[in-house]
C-alpha cells in the first residue's frame, strides 16, 4: 500500500498527516471532523479563545466518552460470559438427560 501525505484542518489549523490508503484517508477525515466538532462545542461552552485550553478540554471530553464506552463494553462482555456459561450449563444438563447434540441444535433453531 502506497503511503502519501494529506492535509487536514482542525479548528482552523492545518496539519499534514501520512496515510496508507483510501480507507485510511476516509477514517482520518472522519476523525478530523469529529475532533473539530468537539473543539467547536468546547469553545462555545467555555467561551475561551485559548486553542490549547480548548484542545485539552476537547481531549478530556473525548477521553470521558471513551471510558464510558469501555465500561459499558466491559459490562456487556460480562453479561455475554454469563449467558455463555448458562448455555453451557443447560447443554451439559440436557446431555446428561440423554439428549444428543443434534437434539440440542434442533431445539435452538
Amino acid at each position: 500500500m502506497k503511503e502519501r501525505i494529506i492535509e487536514i484542518e482542525v479548528y482552523g489549523q492545518k496539519y499534514k498527516i501520512k496515510v496508507k490508503g483510501e480507507e485510511d484517508e476516509k477514517y482520518i477525515s472522519h476523525l478530523t471532523s469529529y475532533l473539530d466538532q468537539k473543539m467547536r462545542e468546547v469553545a462555545i461552552k467555555s467561551k475561551s479563545a485559548d486553542t490549547v485550553k480548548i484542545a485539552v478540554l476537547a481531549a478530556m471530553n473525548i477521553a470521558d466518552e471513551y471510558l464510558v464506552c469501555q465500561k459499558r463494553l466491559d459490562q456487556l462482555n460480562e453479561v455475554l460470559r454469563h449467558m455463555e456459561n448458562e448455555i453451557e450449563s443447560i447443554e451439559n444438563h440436557l446431555l446428561k438427560k440423554g439428549f444428543t447434540d443434534k437434539h440440542i441444535e434442533e431445539a435452538m433453531k
